[in-house]
């Protein structure tokens, strides 16, 4: 759990990941006039880090390394810039597999699927609602800094996968962002071309459903069976850790209103008191890892959006704003309001 807001572990998700998904980031820093080299050391990593795509970095270091590029910089649009230059090729044998699907459903369901052999302190989400489709991106783990540019990179990586499967001229019907409104969203404007939505429940692509059906045209079936085997054997390695995958689902559920301990079992094909006994034997149980995800779902949304506590509540399907307050309060020593007043002041 964590007190007065920090963690008190370490997060079983900040395992390492590719740097290839952030390869922009020297680019982007010469351009803006900075010593990649120098920003490196600063975040506390190695000036070599990349030099190779395949160099690992954890989830924790990533994101303590854009708050550096954006500190270095003065550009609050950063992670933005680096999104701009990824897409399925950065994504390795994921992309590769989604580039040789039928189509596109297949193609996004191969991206979710897989997602977490890329990286496992995030969610993809892929959800239809009537002739709506939304992809959408959030980070689970707690105690990560400047989720906001990880969020705007990642929905500037999901437009060119999209343009990519779909052909350059692809536009979303709108693209949301959980953090607040930026004083200039010029940057946004131009890249995405269409209506943007802030203080958004998930950072996400809105486009329609028919998409889905496009069918693509260089699926090679014998590729796409090699390249399962070898993702396959990428998330068994990461099988055992039941826990870290009711996180995971639980980080869409809780703002989905399907958080209960019956329907995340049913996800699992289980009933709620295996899911219990499961977790039990991890040392946890379901009410800690609701708990855990409430609280750093809210502290996002009160350190990067401008919700009021009311509507945090709602979000998170407490029954008013003083029911929140008291859980915030147990979990972190503090009022909502104070937290945030704090980190506003930190910044």
């Amino acid at each position: 759990m964590a007190v007065n807001g920090q963690s008190t572990r370490k997060h079983p998700s900040d395992t390492p990941v590719r740097v290839a998904s952030a390869w922009a980031i020297p680019e982007v820093l010469r351009s803006l006039g900075a010593d990649p080299a120098e920003v490196l050391v600063r975040a506390g990593l190695d000036s070599a880090l990349f030099s190779d795509p395949d160099n690992l970095i954890s989830f924790t270091a990533r994101g303590r390394l854009l708050r550096h590029c954006v500190d270095a910089t003065g550009c609050p649009h950063f992670g933005l810039l680096v999104g701009q230059q990824g897409g399925l090729h950065s994504l390795g044998l994921v992309g590769l597999l989604a580039k040789n699907s039928v189509d596109v459903a297949t193609a996004l369901q191969s991206l979710v699927g897989f997602f977490s052999a890329h990286s496992r302190g995030s969610v993809t989400r892929l959800e239809i609602d009537g002739d709506l489709a939304q992809l959408s991106f959030s980070v689970h783990q707690p105690d990560v800094e400047a989720v906001d540019q990880m969020c705007d990179g990642a929905v500037a990586m999901m437009l060119n996968m999209m343009r990519t499967l779909c052909g350059p001229g692809w536009r979303p019907i709108e693209a949301r962002f959980e953090h607040r409104r930026p004083e200039d969203v010029r940057p946004f404007r131009r890249f995405f071309a269409a209506p943007l939505q802030f203080d958004a429940e998930r950072s996400a692509l809105v486009f329609s459903a028919d998409w889905l059906q496009l069918r693509l045209p260089d699926t090679d079936a014998e590729l796409v069976r090699l390249l399962h085997r070898q993702l396959d054997a990428l998330q068994s390695e990461h099988a055992g850790d039941f826990p870290e995958q009711v996180r995971r689902v639980l980080a869409t559920a809780l703002l989905t209103g399907h958080a209960g301990a019956d329907q995340v079992a049913a996800l699992f094909a289980m009933h709620s008191r295996t899911l219990n006994r499961r977790l039990q034997a991890f040392g946890v149980s379901f009410q800690d890892l609701v708990d855990e995800g409430r609280f750093a779902i809210a502290r996002r949304m009160l350190e990067h959006g401008s919700l009021d506590v009311s509507e945090i509540a709602a979000a998170l399907d407490y029954a008013d704003a003083s029911a929140f307050t008291r859980a915030f309060r147990r979990w972190s020593g503090t009022t909502p309001a104070a937290w945030r007043a704090r980190q506003s002041h930190s910044t």
